[in-house]
């Protein structure tokens, strides 16, 4: 069975040991769990094709500043339509399966570290902590979806094609890519909290 009858993730591995368990790549034909995982780390038992779509529809807002990100909240068809359009390019860019670039870009855009305030007698500190893997996955999909949307927005590029572009950098670690640029951000700023 290939996800959405196209691409087959069989041959994909992850290779960081880390985000093994929380990268799902289970096989459907449409990836659409309906909201059923609501246990504990259920979202570990959802597709991370799906869980893409879903940070596409709704990415969230950035910091403090409620902006909204997105024209296409809660609409699963549009996203799905997105996301393999994106597939399309960047197989067709790279000459590989896009679940297995897609995993990639995971693994590089996710950070290790990150800040957290401490509140000690009446000052706050920033303190340096170790991120989870859940939280990794997380991070690494919103700000992938964030630069693609940076880069759609007020221009002639679609969200497929920014999307797409993302994934790729994101995977080639490149520092165009804006979720590299975040991770690296945000590991600089818990270096320096140590």
């Amino acid at each position: 069975m290939k996800i959405f009858g196209l691409y087959d993730t069989s041959e994909v591995k992850v290779e960081d040991f880390g985000l093994k368990r929380y990268i799902n790549l289970e096989p459907k034909l449409i990836v659409k769990s309906h909201g059923r995982s609501r246990e504990k780390f259920g979202k570990s038992k959802i597709n991370i094709v799906e869980r893409l779509i879903n940070v596409l529809a709704t990415p969230g807002h950035r910091g403090k500043k409620h902006k909204i990100m997105t024209r296409v909240t809660g609409k699963y068809t549009q996203g799905a339509k997105a996301v393999i359009e994106a597939f399309k390019l960047i197989e067709a860019r790279t000459k590989e399966n896009p679940v297995q670039v897609l995993v990639r870009a995971i693994e590089k855009a996710s950070p290790r570290d990150e800040i957290t305030t401490i509140e000690y007698g009446g000052a706050r500190y920033p303190q340096a902590v170790d991120c989870s893997p859940l939280r990794r996955v997380n991070l690494a999909l919103k700000n992938i979806v964030h630069g693609a949307h940076d880069k759609a927005f007020d221009s002639k590029k679609k969200i497929y094609e920014a999307l797409a572009n993302e994934i790729i950098l994101a995977s080639q670690g490149s520092n165009e890519s804006f979720a590299i640029t975040k991770k690296i951000e945000m590991e600089k700023q818990a270096d320096s909290a140590r």
